[in-house]
């Protein structure tokens, strides 16, 4: 059974002390490939590097965390925008908007989300995006690029059945991560409503841990409960429904 890890902070700081043996055990339990967006141009290297040394298991994306959308928004794109000329990447990411900490930055957060949709297009790479507590300002930005060739993820997706339609609209997949364990999470009420060719596997590590593991840190070892969570939801076999998810994130990044 293999699985894919559509959603993984590898790089950050607090993988340092045990990253190659963090690796192992998610490859050891089915995860096949792992693929690390991009937050700023602070943790470029050690993504390169990541890379460079699982050159079969980890792809990288390029992009500007809303979060980081600051008052060097503009230099920051220019780093994302000068490395998707000179790299391989498997696509522009995250980008979005983030409206939870800070509401400070909100235009220039979507003159960001609106800039590197476009270069995404231009290059013909699909885009992953971050919304929290943003919704319409998403939904706003996507309807200028409406197009056959936007593609991409819908990461962690927490909305309503309405607002995963309208992601599914956009030619986006819902990357489904630890929240769907959750008591609270409310997306499992409706998935089972959403057909399994418009979702994708995610753990968003360090983020998100599933149930049982809700506060610590998150594992890719721990897709396997999102996926046993899945099965449940949708009354179909975990072997089943790793072989469509992988095919679903493959369809995206494609390989």
């Amino acid at each position: 059974m293999k699985l894919i890890d559509t959603h993984t902070h590898l790089y950050l700081e607090v993988f340092d002390k045990d990253r190659d043996e963090t690796i192992q055990r998610a490859i050891e339990i089915g995860v096949d490939r792992f693929y690390l967006p991009a937050i700023n141009s602070r943790y470029t290297d050690r993504m390169l590097a990541l890379e460079k040394k699982y050159p079969d298991r980890i792809r990288l994306m390029m992009g500007l965390h809303p979060t980081y959308v600051k008052e060097n928004f503009k230099d920051e794109l220019s780093h994302v925008n000068k490395y998707l000329t000179i790299h391989d990447f498997a696509a522009v990411g995250e980008i979005g908007i983030d409206l939870y900490w800070d509401q400070t930055f909100l235009k220039q957060q979507q003159e960001a989300f609106d800039i590197q949709i476009c270069w995404a297009k231009k290059k013909g790479m699909p885009i992953v995006i971050h919304c929290r507590n943003a919704f319409d300002e998403v939904f706003e930005i996507l309807e200028g690029h409406r197009s056959n060739n936007l593609s991409g993820i819908f990461h962690c997706f927490t909305g309503t059945k309405e607002q995963a339609e309208r992601a599914i609209d956009f030619n986006l997949k819902l990357g489904i991560g630890g929240v769907v364990t959750f008591k609270n999470g409310e997306i499992d009420q409706f998935l089972d409503q959403i057909p399994i060719d418009h979702i994708v596997l995610e753990t968003d590590a360090p983020y998100l841990s599933p149930s049982p593991y809700r506060g610590k840190r998150n594992q890719s070892e721990y897709l396997i409960y999102i996926l046993r969570k899945l099965s449940e939801i949708h009354q179909r076999s975990e072997k089943e429904l790793a072989a469509m998810t992988t095919h679903n994130a493959l369809s995206i990044f494609k390989f």
